[in-house]
């Protein structure tokens, strides 16, 4: 169907150096907006600080196809780009999405729908859901899910994908938030989602299908310290925001300071730890009566890790009832394991390297790797073993699963 008149939805396509993907991507995603999408929608090719070609390409895009126009940004940065852009939008709704088309389009609809239809303010397309499926490298499977286990445990999100280039946002919610983002790069999708989030707006996810870019040129390390400054910067000045009036003008109810909740989830959990030491310590003296002193530490570790998950998932947690309650003590023991292993491969690392280590040095190296494990085991309690949403194990697909054509 051919759309006319007023967009309610631009989406927004951020670009830098991308002469060979634009042209066959722009049309591809036109041609589904004029035959598949319900809505008058327009595509907008924001060239964020090209040196190729993609500006003259882009252009042309402009000229030939009805509903594509391009805005120029001189200087790089996703997020400067969509700040610009979604600024300026008389639409609706405002997205983007890569220009990769990674994400396959017919999750569009299911997107955009519940912010037209006033029930949402913010959605996001999910990689990390039940229901998604997914094509793309171990490597960055594994640094996606640790970055967004990092947010839940530092600064308490509840959103599962923060970096999945497929987002949509109400026109008037942003017009409310985006003075608030500062950042101007790849950390931009998060701090508008923690900023949403805190204000009390409703976030509806989607499940996708996605396929890795294998021509990526994201400078992974770069980028990885970036969100890790961004997430500092957020810790320090979220408290700051004037985010109670984004509330109130959206009719959201308050929503309690994450960082008071989890101050006193640290205290619980620093509790329970206490508690299962001292248990710890009586019944391998209890143990070491009868049985060698290795055997006497695995069981006595096994029972109390046993009893701290079920501590924490009562105490700590407020996890009630028995459902799913043996899901929760698998993952707490894998969770005790990876701890463990931290202490067991840090001594192994000290007597590789010192035949006979000074007891003070086996003692700081110890003390540090159980710091290390703890902090560990509760970002990881905080983030997956007491959430029922999250997958036991990441899941990879070939590429014929997934009903998706690539065009280059």
């Amino acid at each position: 169907m051919q759309n006319s008149g007023r967009p309610r939805v631009e989406i927004v396509v951020p670009v830098r150096n991308e002469e060979y993907d634009l042209g066959p991507n722009i049309r591809r995603l036109r041609d589904f907006l004029d035959t598949s999408f319900p809505f008058p929608a327009e595509v907008c090719i924001a060239d964020n600080g090209s040196t190729d070609a993609t500006f003259e390409i882009g252009s042309l895009l402009s000229t030939e196809l009805s509903g594509v126009r391009i805005v120029r940004i001189e200087q790089p940065g996703r997020g400067r780009a969509l700040k610009q852009v979604w600024s300026g939008s008389t639409a609706e709704v405002v997205a983007y999405m890569d220009v990769d088309l990674s994400t396959n389009l017919n999750a569009l609809l299911p997107l955009v729908a519940p912010l037209l239809a006033g029930h949402s303010d913010v959605a996001i397309g999910t990689r990390l859901a039940r229901g998604s499926r997914v094509v793309r490298r171990p490597k960055r499977e594994i640094i996606s899910r640790g970055y967004n286990l990092l947010l839940k445990a530092t600064l308490g999100t509840r959103f599962s994908d923060a970096q999945c280039g497929f987002k949509a946002i109400r026109r008037d919610v942003a017009e409310a938030l985006l003075p608030l983002v500062e950042d101007t790069g790849w950390f931009f999708d998060t701090e508008l989602l923690v900023l949403a989030e805190r204000s009390g707006l409703r976030i509806h996810e989607v499940p996708v299908d996605w396929v890795d870019d294998l021509d990526s040129r994201v400078a992974i390390a770069r980028t990885v310290a970036d969100d890790l400054r961004g997430i500092a910067r957020l810790h320090r000045t979220l408290g700051r925001l004037p985010l109670d009036p984004v509330r109130r003008a959206f009719g959201r109810p308050a929503v309690a300071d994450p960082r008071t909740a989890l101050a006193a989830r640290v205290l619980r959990f620093a509790s329970v730890g206490v508690l299962s030491t001292i248990a710890y310590a009586l019944l391998y003296l209890l143990l070491r009566q009868t049985m060698p002193a290795q055997v006497a530490n695995v069981l006595a570790l096994l029972v109390t890790a046993i009893g701290n998950t079920a501590l924490n998932r009562r105490v700590t947690f407020g996890v009630r009832g028995i459902q799913n309650r043996g899901r929760h003590q698998l993952r707490g023991l894998v969770t005790f394991f990876i701890g463990w292993s931290l202490t067991a491969s840090s001594l192994w690392l000290l007597y590789t390297s010192v035949a006979v280590p000074a007891t003070a040095v086996e003692v700081t190296v110890l003390t540090i790797a159980n710091l290390a494990a703890t902090v560990v085991r509760f970002s990881l309690f905080q983030s997956w073993v007491f959430d029922d949403e999250a997958p036991t194990l990441p899941t990879f697909e070939p590429p014929a699963v997934l009903d998706q054509t690539r065009s280059h």
